[in-house]
């Protein structure tokens, strides 16, 4: 399957590819694994590659993408790059300079996406994650609407081809579509998304605005440490999911995957192991049938492996809400 012809368009006009490359990996992973991967993903036919600031790798994911620019395997226009504003940079004036650090990182010109990562302003700084003498992560107040506006200054200037917005719930959407003067509608929210977390209602919300929900975590998750609830059950041991595996003859991985893909979510996959992401490519090989879709929304349990707690207690956290 050629991975370049799936595409979804965006509500500005733009196309993002429907699979995507993950390069978030753990502190304890060496940052030079993020480059070879990168590569490989580029080489094996991935042309969406998703990233952020606060992953600390921009340098080395924006050197696989000027190594496979030099050797010739893609043109800078074939790939779809994503970056995202991190905590620490809502207030509007910190947005230009945060979204050009990455490109400088990055040695681009331009992204094609840029989202604002998640709707808890952390104290401004460069400091990613401040922490009081007590570990606790220092909050902030901001008006999302007013970084909302400083992103729009962006696609204006060129700096990014679109904007959205991840981990943001209805309401914190709404605040945004609703918003007087809006120039842009967000073009995507980028969310955890898998079989045991199924966001059918928040799917349903931005289906009806034009947004696109992007899934990470499609997988369930990986465990790290501090960020993910260690309790959870295993999503790709499920039994369900296993034997549709079984009856289509493909990974439960994979049909994880195709599972997002037939309802028109944008899917990641976070992989460094070049078997495993070559794999991931095989998603377009198979369709699943309605049964198999109707058993696999049945597995829903509204289980969140990123539940992202440092802002539990903040106005702006967004899990609160049902959807």
């Amino acid at each position: 399957m050629d991975l370049k012809s799936q595409k979804v368009k965006l509500n500005d006009g733009h196309f993002i590819p429907v699979l995507g490359f993950g390069t978030y990996a753990p502190e304890e992973v060496p940052k030079s694994e993020a480059l070879e991967a990168t590569k490989f993903a580029i080489e094996v036919g991935f042309r969406h590659i998703d990233c952020a600031r606060v992953y600390q790798n921009e340098q080395q994911v924006g050197q696989a993408i000027q190594s496979k620019i030099a050797d010739g395997t893609v043109k800078r226009e074939e790939i779809f790059y994503t970056s995202k504003l991190w905590c620490t940079f809502l207030q509007p004036d910190l947005v230009r300079p945060a979204l050009e650090k990455s490109l400088k990182d990055l040695q681009l010109d331009y992204v094609d996406l840029y989202l604002i990562h998640f709707p808890v302003a952390m104290k401004p700084g460069e400091e990613l994650l401040p922490k009081d003498e007590n570990g606790k992560m220092i909050l902030d107040s901001v008006d999302l609407c007013r970084t909302w506006e400083a992103l729009e200054k962006c696609k204006d200037a060129g700096l990014t081809k679109s904007i959205g917005v991840s981990n943001f719930n209805h309401k914190q959407l709404e605040k945004i579509l609703n918003k007087q003067g809006l120039k842009y509608k967000p073009v995507c929210n980028q969310v955890e998304c898998h079989p045991y977390l199924n966001q059918n209602k928040l799917l349903d919300f931005c289906k009806s605005h034009d947004i696109v929900l992007v899934a990470y975590s499609a997988l369930g998750s990986q465990r790290v440490k501090g960020w993910i609830n260690q309790n959870h059950p295993v999503l790709l041991e499920d039994p369900v999911l296993c034997a549709i595996a079984k009856k289509n003859k493909q990974t439960p991985a994979l049909v994880a995957l195709r599972y997002q893909i037939q309802r028109g979510v944008v899917t990641l996959i976070k992989s460094f192991n070049k078997k495993r992401i070559k794999e991931n490519i095989q998603v377009f090989d198979f369709e699943l049938s309605p049964e198999d879709m109707k058993a696999i929304d049945g597995i829903n349990r509204n289980i969140r492996y990123n539940e992202i707690l440092f802002g539990v207690d903040h106005p702006g956290y967004p899990y609160s809400e049902e959807y």
